[in-house]
């Protein structure tokens, strides 16, 4: 049941837009698509159970700048980042404004939908889960260190030179993460260790 929920589609890829809103009508959705920023802030105002694909690569005014002027508006609405695998930070920096969650293109049908579904939850995202503050706990330190440069985006190479490991002791420790942290997913480890609190810049 999506209880007539509207998904907003912004991205300036045709195929993209097209794609993505026959994907989300089949699964039940209401769908509009845009194409650039301002034409999505010109809309009449929103309704009350909907959410927002973003690409956070857009002409004229970026998926941030975006979120600022909602923030500005007071357009409260879940948003969706959705980027390129090399732009995990900017990714964290969607999540810090607010963004629900993100996913790297290319992406699943089942990952949107999923995604979609998890941001139009009353109570998607919990703040300060205890059981998450206790997997970050039980994480060794050098599992912590490789833990905060994954939220921060980093690339095994990357890694491995500021942790001055291997980048093979680098893979090893991740999966460690991955499994203690019980994330299916990068995004999935990004939203927990935002709401747990820790900030992967400091």
């Amino acid at each position: 049941m999506t209880d007539d929920a509207t998904i907003f589609i912004l991205d300036d890829d045709d195929a993209v837009r097209d794609s993505l809103t026959m994907l989300v009508e089949s699964a039940g959705y209401k769908a509009e698509a845009f194409a650039a920023c301002r034409a999505f802030l010109a809309r009449p105002p929103l309704p009350p159970h909907a959410c927002l694909l973003l690409d956070i690569h857009m002409p004229e005014m970026s998926g941030l700048q975006l979120q600022d002027e909602m923030a500005r508006r007071g357009l409260k609405l879940p948003v969706i980042v959705m980027t390129g695998q090399a732009d995990v930070p900017v990714a964290v920096r969607a999540m810090k404004a607010g963004a629900r969650d993100f996913i790297e293109k290319p992406f699943s049908d089942e990952v949107i939908l999923d995604s979609i579904r998890n941001a139009l939850a009353p109570a998607a995202t919990p703040s300060g889960d205890p059981a998450v503050a206790k997997r970050i706990a039980e994480l060794t330190p050098r599992e912590h260190d490789v833990m905060l440069q994954m939220v921060a985006g980093n690339p095994n190479k990357v890694t491995a030179y500021n942790l001055g490991i291997s980048p093979r002791t680098v893979e090893i420790h991740r999966a460690r993460v991955m499994e203690k942290m019980a994330a299916r997913s990068l995004s999935e480890l990004v939203r927990m260790v935002l709401a747990a609190g820790v900030d992967p810049a400091k």
